[in-house]
Formats: structure tokens, C-alpha cells, sequence
């Protein structure tokens, strides 16, 4: 069911582009490899041996990787690709 001057089906084209673009967003990201560290990289603290077994390669303890991914930016919510703003500009 579209609305005004979309065609039938353009939404859930929208949120089907919208999904596929965060899983390739997901699958690029880089995950550890090699032989796990015992001790945290940056911190040195001890890595816990169960999450060496559950992560291998990883570096960092898991309070620094909190840290870390803290100081990412969070993504909006907003489909710009379906944005009316994105189609005046």
C-alpha cells in the first residue's frame, strides 16, 4: 500500500535497501584474528579465558572495548534514501 506519489511497494523497497545496506555496513567491519592475547592490549589486564575461546584473536579486555565502541557515533534511524528532505536538496 504506497501513499501519494509513490508506487505500490516503494516502502518496503525503502526498508528492504535500508536493512541490506546496514548488513554490509556489518559484515565490512573487521573482526580479530590470529592467536588471542592473554593479557588486554592496551590495559594489560588479564583477558578471561572465556572469552578468548569465544573471540578468537581477540586483543582487548572487554572494558576497553567498551570504551571504545563508546566512542563511536551511533547511526540515525532515519532512511535517508526515502527522505523527502534528501530528494529537494
Amino acid at each position: 500500500m504506497a501513499g501519494g506519489w509513490t508506487r505500490d511497494g516503494a516502502v518496503s523497497e525503502q526498508i528492504e535497501a535500508s536493512i541490506s545496506d546496514e548488513l554490509a555496513r556489518l559484515k565490512a567491519r573487521r573482526v580479530p584474528v590470529g592467536e588471542s592475547r592473554s593479557h588486554c592490549a592496551e590495559c594489560e589486564e588479564p583477558i578471561p579465558e572465556a572469552r578468548r575461546m569465544a573471540l578468537p584473536g581477540v586483543k582487548l579486555c572487554i572494558d576497553c572495548v567498551r570504551d571504545r565502541d563508546g566512542q563511536t557515533q551511533m547511526r540515525g534511524g532515519i532512511n535517508r534514501r526515502g527522505s523527502k528532505d534528501s530528494q529537494l536538496k
